[in-house]
């Protein structure tokens, strides 16, 4: 049973907070362009700034607005040792999973190229991709956002909502309507998937962000350097954008969240 909303928080903080980070982040693209950086190097220049704003101001709306002695461990960050360990790897395990059936999929239908081209630089890459995209989006989504919303609806409510917020931030809104409806609905499994594992985990955050980061670094690798898609492969297979939007994504999320039904309720 979630616990009773604290006396300090509304939901117009709950709208205006991510509202101020945004500002963060799009006035940190606004002033590179002014100092003349490249547009396709402004936002993830700009993400610094809007990650760090989001790490410094949590502890404080959590004391303020929850009421929490320990921001960090209600967050599910701060954790003994072995435990942070246990659910990353748990969190790992599951998007070598998933990855592995996307990929036993395209290259049973012939979709797919091996050419390894494996470096030190790539995966270094990729491990800080992951472990960047990760960690700043399972502390906002799964984190803060599940957090609060979880005092101020209940836990169950707050679990589909946070899955729909995390599909409307992360969709393609240009795409046609079939796409877009199916990556929208691969985004909303992969929301529940991720708030299923924190639940999972004991309420740690460090599972949620093995697998989100072990998914968005791993296919980073993969593509660069271990396997080509065919360019030609059917959106319906592959999916508009990536694979969480293709029915391979959608059939392993699923079968993640079959496994994790023990937990659909707190």
């Amino acid at each position: 049973m979630a616990p009773a909303p604290a006396p300090r928080l509304h939901w117009w903080g709950t709208l205006l907070y991510p509202l101020g980070l945004v500002a963060v982040f799009l006035g940190g693209q606004l002033l590179l362009g002014l100092v003349g950086v490249a547009a396709d190097q402004r936002a993830a220049l700009a993400a610094g700034p809007a990650v760090l704003a989001l790490v410094l101001s949590l502890p404080w709306r959590l004391r303020r607005c929850w009421g929490s002695a320990h921001p960090w461990r209600s967050l599910g960050v701060r954790a003994p040792l072995p435990a942070v360990a246990k659910a990353l790897l748990r969190g790992l395990i599951k998007a070598a999973g998933l990855l592995a059936l996307v990929l036993l999929g395209l290259g049973a239908l012939g979709q797919l190229r091996w050419q390894p081209q494996l470096s030190a630089g790539l995966v270094l890459n990729g491990l800080a991709l992951g472990l960047g995209v990760g960690f700043a989006e399972e502390l906002l989504f799964r984190g803060w956002l599940l957090g609060e919303l979880s005092l101020l609806l209940g836990a169950q409510r707050a679990l589909g909502l946070q899955a729909v917020l995390f599909s409307l931030v992360h969709t393609r809104f240009n795409l046609p309507l079939g796409p877009l409806l199916a990556l929208l609905g691969g985004l909303l499994l992969l929301g529940l998937a991720l708030g299923l594992q924190r639940r999972a985990d004991g309420q740690l955050l460090w599972g949620a962000v093995g697998l989100h980061g072990g998914l968005v670094g791993g296919w980073f690798v993969l593509q660069s350097g271990v396997v080509a898609v065919n360019p030609t492969a059917p959106a319906w297979l592959m999916g508009p954008a990536n694979p969480i939007g293709g029915v391979l994504g959608w059939l392993g999320l699923a079968l993640l969240l079959l496994a994790r039904r023990r937990w659909w309720r707190p």
